[in-house]
């Protein structure tokens, strides 16, 4: 009889010990140096092709470095299953329209050389401005990287809240937003002054 109370009780201490150990998690990852989660965590790589590029297109560089993170992890030799290339995860016939539309020189950056890491960051910048050129806000040129800008249109057209993270169905891309927004303050918090300080 004694041991049923016991085992109850023991039984309830297992949430509190679960919610002590994310705690420590918590707060471990707080104090490990910026220098060490530059290095492991949120990298950078191609700094230099990455701010160039960011800068002709006029789009964020921290955001460019946050969708590379979660495309690619900085993988330049990563191949989706569907076609998708490279550190920016491009479609080939994604860098062909952008280069249709002149967003890039094609004499410096050919699209069938997505494969190249400094032509792939600049169709993914050119990209994320033909995007930003669209929408209205970051939230949707994510969104659309992941489900494309006429889904996005959609979504944001039966919503009367206006915000696409109310109205996204996909859970890949609501994920995909959550990861990219949570990447993108980790590397503006990282790397405040740019990605050539790392």
């Amino acid at each position: 009889m004694n041991e049923r109370p016991r085992f109850f009780a023991w039984f309830r201490m297992v949430p509190l010990l679960a919610m002590g150990v994310i705690l420590a998690l918590s707060l471990g990852v707080d104090l490990v140096p910026a220098s060490v989660m530059r290095s492991t965590l949120y990298p950078v790589h191609h700094n230099v092709a990455l701010e160039d590029s960011a800068a002709r297109q006029g789009v964020d560089p921290y955001l460019a470095a946050a969708v590379i993170k979660c495309e690619s992890n900085w993988n330049e030799d990563v191949q989706s299953s569907a076609g998708a290339v490279g550190l920016m995860q491009l479609m080939p016939d994604t860098a062909e329209t952008i280069a249709g539309l002149g967003f890039v020189n094609t004499s410096l950056y050919s699209p069938s050389d997505l494969t190249d890491p400094e032509t792939n960051i600049e169709y993914g910048c050119a990209y994320l401005r033909y995007l930003g050129m669209q929408l209205s806000n970051r939230d949707e040129v994510i969104a659309a990287y992941n489900a494309g800008p006429g889904k996005v249109r959609d979504w944001l057209s039966g919503t009367s809240s206006g915000i696409v993270s109310d109205a996204i169905d996909y859970p890949e891309t609501r994920f995909y937003l959550q990861r990219v927004n949570d990447a993108y303050e980790h590397y503006q918090e990282l790397y405040p002054n740019g990605f050539s300080e790392g």
